[in-house]
């Protein structure tokens, strides 16, 4: 079995799992993308369910290239007890990199209940 028939993919605006992608600005090569999670649905990113990272691919002419990955490491955790911490992390990153060839971005994100989730954007 292969690891993509457990990628999930749907429209961002009916589950707040999947990535969505943005360019932000683009200066001639350079661009800054932001991925973000829960742009219409917000995710809870709680102790018990979180988004916990958030990976950037670009796939232009040649093989795949892994632009970054951002990883979300604070969700409320605390001596306390579960989500009495004061950090809570958003699944918010940027990337910023130069690119000379239209391409696609891929934007995977990891739900520790809800598995991968996937989206791409033609840039």
């Amino acid at each position: 079995m292969s690891i993509s028939n457990s990628i999930k993919t749907a429209d961002f605006k009916a589950e707040k799992h999947v990535p969505v992608i943005k360019v932000v600005s683009r200066d001639g090569d350079t661009a800054v993308i932001e991925v973000s999670v829960g742009a219409e649905i917000a995710h809870p990113n709680t102790t018990e369910h979180f988004i916990a990272y958030i990976d950037l691919y670009y796939k232009g002419e040649a093989a795949i290239q892994h632009i970054g990955r951002a990883e979300f490491l604070a969700h409320g955790e605390s001596a306390k007890g579960a989500n009495q911490g004061a950090l809570h992390t958003e699944p918010v990153a940027l990337f910023k990199c130069k690119l000379t060839a239209s391409g696609v971005l891929h934007a995977v994100s990891y739900c520790n209940i809800h598995g991968l989730w996937e989206s791409e954007l033609a840039i």
